[in-house]
């Protein structure tokens, strides 16, 4: 079977429905255009949104494969991103091979393609941190991966958005309508998260800073959690773990984390404030580069080697480990909050803390909202 796959996927590399595929444009739908054509009485909307995902996912898969074909070469050929790679191309053969969607059977065989895709995909940030190791970088591959990688990120974000609310529609969850949340509580999602990271700060360190949330606490509105539960504990874990390492002398007496909702007509905003000793200015603004490590921090100053690597150690994974040295994390949560409408921005207290500012663009306020 191994074997088989080997041969099929370089077959497909030069396949001319991948370029068709890749000359259309790319239909993204607004949240709220998912909310209210996610229900019916008939449950039409189940195949309606079958047959835009045959439609759609083809296109977009396609678009990064073009993105992979324009790499460096010294970067496409790693055997890392080449796997990453072969995973696209192997995803838009299943996907171009799927019969038309003509009834609910059908519709039930693409949902275990979806499925089984989604699982096949869900080690692609991780494998692409892996594969862009930054002995490998000079400064033209730079500003050519920057956007690859912003791209590849937020469109693997998008496409697994829209797979999962197509697989959710089958669900009859509360407040629920696929994967967007009714009546979304910024305040319990970020006290889901707290505990989680305290949970690990507590395995590692032995302790773990108070959580103190305050704003506007009693808000509720439609929002996507999805890409929260990745942007949120990357943020979290990483000011407790900037707390402990500035105290190591007083592990059992550490400062509160604070966190502030901000809800109004347009956007949100949290506001997560540590007192973790800060970003020094000459590497504030390298801290949303790509593979901008701990050693790389390190070697440039040692004041680096506590509370700063944790920053810049995020993971990408959400519900996932940690993972360290890969310098992903913040650029990638960055890149999230950006393809959401919104912005993510550090402002450091140099030898005090950082405050860190999530502004996420509402999906029923004033004006239009992002697109998925």
């Amino acid at each position: 079977l191994a074997r088989e796959r080997s041969k099929a996927v370089p077959s497909f590399y030069h396949q001319p429905a991948i370029d068709v595929a890749a000359e259309k444009p790319s239909v993204r739908l607004t949240p709220t255009t998912m909310l209210y054509s996610g229900r019916s009485q008939d449950g039409s909307h189940i195949l309606k949104s079958a047959r835009y995902l045959q439609q759609e996912l083809p296109v977009r898969i396609a678009h990064r494969i073009k993105g992979f074909r324009s790499l460096p070469f010294i970067i496409g050929c790693n055997p890392t991103i080449l796997h990453v790679h072969e995973l696209y191309i192997r995803a838009f053969q299943k996907l171009s091979e799927f019969p038309p969607i003509q009834a609910r059977g059908d519709e039930a065989r693409y949902c275990a393609l979806l499925r089984q895709l989604l699982e096949d995909h869900k080690d692609v940030v991780t494998l692409l941190a892996e594969g862009h190791p930054p002995a490998t970088w000079v400064p033209q591959d730079e500003r050519l991966l920057r956007p690859f990688l912003d791209k590849t990120l937020t469109s693997r974000l998008g496409m697994r958005m829209l797979a999962a609310h197509h697989l959710a529609l089958h669900e009859d969850k509360p407040d629920f309508v696929g994967i967007i949340c009714t009546r979304l509580s910024p305040k319990k999602l970020i006290e889901k998260w707290a505990d989680f990271a305290r949970r690990l700060c507590e395995h590692q360190y032995g302790n773990a800073p108070r959580v103190r949330i305050n704003g506007h606490v009693a808000a509720r509105f439609p929002f996507i959690p999805l890409p929260l539960d990745y942007v949120l504990p990357e943020l979290l874990k990483n000011a407790m773990r900037a707390t402990m390492e500035s105290h190591l002398d007083t592990p059992y007496n550490v400062p509160d984390i604070v966190v502030t909702i901000a809800n109004n007509d347009i956007d949100l905003v949290i506001r997560i404030s540590d007192r973790g000793g800060g970003i020094p200015h000459d590497l504030l603004d390298k801290v949303t580069e790509y593979h901008f490590s701990t050693a790389e921090a390190s070697a440039q100053d040692p004041r680096l080697g506590g509370p700063f690597r944790n920053l810049v150690d995020l993971s990408n994974s959400g519900q996932a480990g940690p993972m360290h040295g890969f310098g992903f994390g913040l650029p990638t949560s960055r890149a999230y909050a950006e393809y959401l409408g919104g912005s993510l921005c550090l402002q450091s207290l140099q030898g005090v803390g950082t405050d860190v500012y999530l502004r996420l663009r509402h999906i029923d306020g004033k004006g239009e909202s992002f697109r998925i």
